[in-house]
């Protein structure tokens, strides 16, 4: 995807793409339902993700979007669970070929866990 500065988020994934633009929106949405008051923004020319802390963001390459949770790693758990299901899963990033449903459970699970980091570092503070 080419790397000009977006405004907002409505422009990065208008801009994508065409077939990149359903996982997006789809990124979006799983993001905005599962912490409600999450706040979007563009950090490094992509979608990001803060609230409490931050939570991380999405990108669209050639063949597949890339979801980025901002933690250590991914638990092993949800890694081999995606495995399985044949997404690609580095360290820190879920990679989904445009020919893979945007995997919203186990996205889910993982924001919900950052989210929760996120409250108690901030209670600690």
């Amino acid at each position: 995807m080419s790397k000009l500065k977006p405004k907002d988020v409505d422009d990065y994934i208008s801009n994508a793409p065409s077939e990149a633009r359903p996982h997006l929106e789809e990124l979006r949405k799983i993001m905005k339902s599962t912490i409600p008051d999450i706040q979007e923004g563009i950090r490094w020319n992509v979608p990001f993700y803060r609230n409490e802390g931050q939570v991380g963001g999405f990108d669209a390459f050639k063949n597949h979007a890339s979801f980025g949770p901002w933690c250590d790693e991914i638990d092993p758990e949800v890694r081999n669970a995606l495995e399985e299901k044949g997404y690609t899963v580095l360290k820190r990033t879920i990679q989904i070929r445009y020919d893979q449903k945007v995997p919203a459970t186990e996205i889910k699970k993982i924001l919900k866990e950052i989210a929760k980091n996120n409250e108690v570092k901030k209670a600690a503070k």
